[in-house]
Parts: structure tokens; sequence; C-alpha cells
């Protein structure tokens, strides 16, 4: 089966094929031809992956999925939630991102946060959203060199690591991505 992953973040692309079966062929918007940013306005993380889910199936008339991600922070009453990927400003920046983050909770003893990770999928007529929420809280200071966004500072519950210093088989076993795709995978390998 060939899907579309309505993605052109090599990062997310690369954590995804690593999960999902032999069976499932990924295939990135760049394999399809899809330059274009698709845009993101909704103002939930369930409806911007709804809204690129969307756009590759009307433009292109594909079964697909699409995710959006965000880090919600309590004490910043959920945020930067929706805008975590320019949460600082455009052109979008992991380690300014990370700055002002640290920044916001300086004076805050509240440092739970968790990632929400939002996939929808059409596929064969159908829509349906898996949704992966790890919870844990952020840390002063970066630590680690893997993973993306803001990895350096996010320790799990549980664990005594950031995200930044599991492997990626580490961190897509445990992580929000990887709950939702495990979601994905579920349905497709019962329903296909």
């Amino acid at each position: 089966m060939k899907l579309v992953f309505a993605s052109n973040n090599a990062n997310k692309i690369k954590e995804i094929q690593q999960l999902v079966p032999a069976t499932i062929q990924i295939v990135s918007l760049q394999d399809i031809g899809c330059t274009e940013d698709i845009p993101e306005t909704a103002d939930t993380i369930e409806g911007n992956a709804i809204l690129k889910a969307n756009y590759i199936t009307q433009k292109y008339g594909l079964d697909c999925f699409a995710d959006d991600t965000g880090l919600e922070v309590d004490a910043l009453s959920g945020a930067p939630g929706v805008h975590s990927a320019r949460y600082a400003g455009e052109p979008k920046n992991d380690s300014n991102n990370i700055n002002k983050l640290i920044a916001a909770l300086e004076n805050e003893s509240n440092k739970k946060a968790n990632f929400k990770t939002v996939i929808c999928l059409n596929c064969k007529g159908k829509q349906i959203l898996f949704t992966g929420i790890i919870n844990g809280k952020i840390i002063e200071e970066k630590i680690g060199e893997n993973g993306f966004g803001y990895d350096p500072v996010f320790v799990a519950d549980g664990m005594s690591k950031t995200f930044a210093e599991l492997s990626m088989a580490e961190k897509s076993k445990i992580s929000h991505r990887g709950i939702a795709v495990k979601q994905l995978i579920d349905y497709l390998n019962n329903t296909i």
C-alpha cells in the first residue's frame, strides 16, 4: 500500500518510516511533486492536521496522512501549542524557540508540559484522527544532540534523559508521534 505523508520535514519522514511496516510505502510531498507550502492556518493542532491532509486529497486525489505537533506548557496556558514551530517568530528556528520558552518559564515553578501529535488520515473516502500525548517537563538548559524542535529541553515523565539524549528508536517507542503512528498503523493493519 502507498500512502502520501503530507510533510517535507525530513526528520519527521525518517522517524515515521522507521515505525511503518514494510507493507506500507510512505511517499513524501516531494515524491508527488508537491512543492508549495500547505497552509497551516487553523487555531488547533487537530485543525492543521486536517487542513494538510485535505489539501493533498483534494489537489492530488491521493490517500494520505498529515500530522501536526505542538508543545503545550501548563504555566503558559497551553502555549506555544499550535504555534510551536514559529514560537519565536519567522523564520522558524528551534534554538530561538527554545530560548524564548526557557525565558518565559524563568519565574515559573510549574514546568509541566506535554507534546501532542494529531495525525489525520484520509483513506478510501474516510477521515480518521489519531492522537498521541506524552507528558513531561521542561528543563532550564539544552541537553543532547539528537532529535529536533524542543527535544533538548523536554524530559518525559518517568525518564531521566531529554528527548535529545535518546536515539531515534528509543524516542519513537515512547514519543507522542510514536503513539499516534502506532494507532495509525494498527488501524491500517486491521482495515486494509
